[in-house]
């Protein structure tokens, strides 16, 4: 009885040892990018550079920024499209308008977009900025206010897209004529 019993321990010992290892599960590696990334710190120069550019007046080194087929579309749903029409505007507009403008307390976060979502959105590579911008006008009234700009870079890294949203009231009323 004993040897059977000795035989059977030994038995289940070399089953127990024998036992299949278990297979730990191989990580699954999702090699899609993600729908967003933060972007190259590169469009940030270029954005901070454009402001600065803008500020003291330089619109054709501003505008060198530009593609050739840049929109730029206002908040209020007018737009300007081509680079001769947006330099045009700012041309006018810094030249015969505002008097000095200054831009603080800027933000900029440069986004790597890899699938758009639902909508107009596209992808590539986005510079979001918020600044506060200070404008004092050729009458000598001023206005300050926050704006906000999504600037969308072509394959050459050039402009091409600007979405600007701003308030025009306050700018409206350092207009108005008496």
């Amino acid at each position: 009885m004993r040897n059977v019993f000795f035989v059977l321990c030994c038995f289940a010992a070399l089953l127990g040892c024998n036992k299949p290892k278990e297979e730990t599960a191989t990580p699954v590696v999702d090699a899609t990018p993600p729908q967003a990334e933060i972007g190259d710190s590169k469009y940030a120069d270029i954005g901070r550079q454009g402001i600065a550019q803008l500020s003291s007046g330089d619109i054709d080194g501003w505008m060198a920024a530009f593609a050739d087929n840049a929109k730029y579309y206002f908040n209020g749903g007018d737009s300007l499209v081509g680079k001769p029409a947006i330099t045009s505007y700012w041309k006018e507009r810094r030249g015969n308008v505002i008097d000095k403008i200054s831009f603080q307390n800027d933000i900029w976060t440069p986004l790597k977009i890899n699938r758009p979502q639902k909508g107009p959105d596209q992808a590539g590579n986005w510079l979001l900025s918020w600044y506060q911008v200070s404008a004092t006008y050729k009458n000598g009234k001023t206005m300050s206010q926050w704006i906000h700009t999504a600037f969308h870079f072509d394959a050459n890294d050039k402009i091409d897209v600007v979405v600007q949203y701003i308030d025009r009231a306050p700018i409206n009323a350092a207009l108005a004529k008496k």
